[in-house]
């Protein structure tokens, strides 16, 4: 089980971008749809990475960009939807579980058995946000289909990483506002990096012991929120204090952050910190040895302050 070509569903993302250069430097040819193939131009350069504009949520579509293809990995997944129907929005219905329902169809009708599926950490039909329902239908219909199909699943926590939208929010955050009033400052987070995550996916692909198996992927030390942003604001050198906001704030705070074009917060987002995105490392994948948050962050956030440090010489400098 050694795939030669794979179809990465969501390569073009943050995730996507590192699994498809681990991919590539395997020698793996690489097919990614896209509806915007100029917004992945640096994957154009990877000689064996095969970008094609397509709409993955049409089933014809999906069943021809399969052909020819030992394996899938769908890593589709969105944080917001406007919409709060129970039990979750339309939005996320329509990433979470059509399209996980479309590409397991897809895959049966174009004779692909392969599949590794990003889930999230703490996803539960009960669970308190509609993003963490939505994950696990999702999921589950994955799984139901393990009768037909060699299924691989993974639950990351929140993932960090050159490129994320995580730690990086938090530094553009630190950087405009003198104090930071949050909610749900004591939830907790197990942040995994995102290289760790890519290498997990590539290496199950031919691990047949990962079969049928759903695997929790964490960093190795948990943290709370406050933590979190306050490690970020001394890489930049921009700490500022943390306010706590009482839970009523807080969700008027979410609800007018929600609005935003790239919201860094949503009222769903502080229910899913209601559960703890943390693991008892039951699920570990096999030989699991994570990079710490302290070893990895600095080698992009550290980098963001020096820029801004050179854009202040050159800011005195007049140029």
């Amino acid at each position: 089980m050694n795939p030669k070509n794979v179809l990465l569903i969501g390569g073009s993302g943050f995730v996507g971008r590192w699994i498809a250069n681990r991919l590539y430097a395997r020698g793996i040819r690489v097919t990614i749809p896209t509806r915007h193939r100029d917004r992945a131009k640096s994957l154009i350069l990877l000689p064996n990475v095969n970008l094609v504009e397509a709409n993955i949520h049409d089933t014809e579509v999906l069943t021809f960009v399969m052909r020819g293809v030992d394996a899938v990995i769908n890593l589709v997944g969105i944080l917001h939807d406007k919409e709060s129907r129970a039990p979750y929005g339309k939005n996320f219905a329509a990433t979470h579980v059509e399209l996980p329902r479309k590409i397991v169809a897809s895959m049966q009708q174009a004779g692909v058995r392969r599949l590794v599926h990003m889930s999230a950490l703490r996803a539960n039909a009960d669970a308190p946000s509609a993003y963490l329902r939505s994950k696990a239908a999702g999921e589950a219909l994955v799984l139901e289909a393990s009768k037909d199909l060699e299924i691989t699943v993974f639950r990351p926590s929140v993932i960090f990483g050159q490129g994320d939208s995580f730690l990086t929010t938090f530094s553009c955050l630190l950087r405009l506002f003198p104090v930071l009033p949050m909610g749900a400052t004591e939830a907790r987070f197990q942040p995994v990096y995102v290289g760790d995550v890519a290498d997990a996916f590539v290496d199950s692909l031919s691990n047949s012991a990962t079969l049928g198996q759903v695997y929790e992927l964490c960093g190795p030390q948990d943290y709370t929120l406050r933590e979190l942003i306050n490690y970020t604001g001394e890489l930049i050198g921009r700490r500022r204090p943390v306010i706590a906001l009482p839970n009523a704030l807080a969700y008027l705070q979410a609800i007018f952050l929600s609005w935003l074009p790239n919201p860094p917060m949503s009222p769903d987002n502080l229910r899913s910190m209601q559960l703890d995105s943390i693991t008892d490392g039951q699920r570990n994948y096999p030989g699991w040895q994570p990079q710490p948050l302290e070893a990895m962050a600095p080698t992009y956030l550290s980098a963001v302050k020096l820029r801004q440090r050179l854009d202040g010489y050159r800011l005195r400098a007049g140029r």
